[in-house]
């Protein structure tokens, strides 16, 4: 069932772009200010197949997302989250090692300055 509707939701995506991209903007920039004419749907009108088939599109693309969502929730619902478990499920940090004798260790060792690299002239 979950790849039957994957497959429409995909193809539901691959068809809703090519239609957005199929209708031409009529108005232009100054729609998004409030530019366009005084009616509901604009000056063209409540628009053709373009228009209907976008939204058509658009609806089978929001039931097949929810209907993924559904089908694929993971099943561990039952067990309760992390949150209801507390501290039971969680596992202890791991140890620190002991560093070992005579190897690396990353602090800085100061080396005596030389009086002549102090600053003092000869």
């Amino acid at each position: 069932m979950q790849t039957i509707v994957l497959t429409i939701h995909i193809l539901t995506c691959v068809f809703l772009v090519m239609f957005v991209l199929l209708q031409s903007g009529q108005e232009g920039m100054g729609v998004i200010f409030g530019g366009g004419s005084g009616s509901v749907f604009g000056s063209t009108g409540a628009g053709g197949i373009l228009v209907r088939v976008t939204g058509f599109l658009a609806a089978i693309f929001l039931v097949t997302s929810l209907a993924y969502n559904v089908l694929t929730k993971p099943s561990m619902l039952s067990e309760g989250s992390l949150m209801q478990q507390g501290a039971a499920g969680m596992s202890a940090p791991a140890p620190v090692p002991a560093p070992a004798p005579g190897g690396v260790t990353f602090e800085e060792k100061t080396l005596p300055i030389p009086a002549t690299a102090a600053g003092e002239k000869k």
